[in-house]
């Protein structure tokens, strides 16, 4: 099993181009499903969730080609309504492929998702949701059987704003005769990218980023070329990075605009940040001041899938922050190995209190989960001495090979 040996202390120099958003590609190679027609999907990052995704799609009947970068699918053929156990155990948003299956077949099978290991993510509000627009629904032996012969347009609410659930809503809805509404929704730009896209396609949909969607049913979609958002993640986990190491960081191909709540906490003291259209430059010298408090919300507010990496930055920034975790319950799991490695962190339930020490030191550490996982990295590149991060899979479900990218920039990282 591979692993990444880091020498730490360097400071971060360069620039790195931001690909398409994790988040984003996924649900738009979902989508990939409704087209009578084939699609070509720009900017497509390589990592193994992507892949995953690939090969649920062949399952399903897709010609998949990808060419570095650029995928095309063409789901002409699509006649298959089951995704398998193993394959959806592997990635969370296999649950994705619900919808566009059930406006396209009637009829899908899934396997319960699986994904990382954050805490409890049901996907109750998803179901709820497809049964208010009339989708028979049963589940028995680890699937979820539906049947939308009978689905109708409806006005939905959603208990929460989940963002998973607002997209597969919206798909499911995109060739149901009449106006769907869907209030609650998730405001995240993924959101957005999803409209946008299917809108490309030839549907209907308006509303996305407000809390309030409405889909205009259509007979069919037709193919089109497509470059998903830049991934808002990746790019703020670059940029921490950056302000615990020290140095110049530029990053292109990104939207300052979707990181304003991680823009608005990085210390003013230490980093000068200046952003343009599609640009971030971050200038950063000296010891960062802790963050009092931090709390993750739904979008605009700070992101869940940032928290471990703003906690890590607080490990060794001067003074005291409060990290509240507002979605997930156990989005501190990577703790115990930041302990390891010398921080001062005491977790309480969805509450940890970081004391900034001076510096962390190199240490044997594994990767528990995706955000986690690239937090020790992030830890190891500014600890003293070496740092060895194992389990890495969980980071390569959503980061390209790091030490291809961050040596680049000036970091000593490799792959063994």
């Amino acid at each position: 099993m591979s692993k990444y040996v880091i020498r730490g202390g360097e400071r971060v120099c360069g620039d790195i181009k931001i690909k398409g958003a994790k988040n984003s590609v996924l649900t738009l190679l979902a989508a990939c499903v409704l087209a009578d027609g084939v699609i070509v999907l720009h900017d497509c990052p390589h990592i193994t969730d992507v892949d995953t995704m690939l090969e649920i799609l062949k399952k399903l009947g897709c010609k998949i080609v990808r060419n570095d970068d650029d995928v095309t699918v063409d789901s002409r053929d699509v006649s298959c309504g089951k995704i398998p156990c193993e394959l959806a155990s592997e990635l969370r948003s296999s649950v994705f492929i619900l919808g566009p299956l059930l406006s396209r077949l009637k009829k899908a099978k899934v396997a319960y998702p699986g994904g990382c290991d954050i805490g409890l993510r049901p996907i109750d509000i998803h179901l709820a949701g497809l049964r208010e627009l009339g989708v028979k629904i049963t589940e028995k032996h680890g699937y979820i059987n539906c049947d939308s012969s009978f689905a109708k347009s409806n006005d939905i609410i959603l208990d929460l704003p989940s963002v998973g659930a607002t997209e597969n809503l919206v798909m499911t809805c995109v060739f149901l005769d009449g106006v769907s509404i869907i209030r609650n929704c998730a405001k995240e730009p993924e959101i957005v990218d999803l409209q946008n896209f299917l809108n490309a396609m030839g549907a209907k949909v308006s509303g996305a980023g407000t809390g309030v969607i409405k889909v205009e049913g259509v007979k069919k979609l037709h193919g089109t070329e497509y470059t998903p958002i830049p991934d808002r993640i990746v790019a703020g986990t670059y940029l921490i990075g950056a302000a615990m190491c020290g140095g110049e960081l530029t990053l292109t191909n990104v939207n300052p605009e979707h990181l304003s709540s991680l823009l608005a906490k990085l210390p003013k003291s230490s980093c000068k940040i200046t952003c343009a259209r599609d640009k971030i430059n971050m200038i950063c010298n000296g010891r960062c001041e802790s963050i009092p408090k931090v709390e993750t919300t739904y979008y605009p507010g700070f992101p869940t899938d940032l928290q471990t990496q703003i906690l890590t930055l607080q490990t060794v920034s001067e003074g005291t922050s409060v990290i509240v975790e507002n979605i997930f319950e156990t989005r501190f799991k990577t703790v115990p190995q930041l302990l390891k490695m010398g921080a001062d962190v005491t977790v309480n339930g969805r509450t940890a209190v970081v004391r900034g020490v001076e510096r962390l030191t190199g240490a044997e550490v594994s990767a528990t989960d995706l955000r986690g996982g690239a937090s020790l990295v992030l830890a190891g590149m500014c600890a003293q001495g070496e740092t060895v991060v194992d389990n890495i899979g969980h980071i390569d479900r959503g980061y390209e090979d790091l030490s291809l990218i961050l040596p680049e920039v000036g970091v000593k990282i490799k792959r063994v």
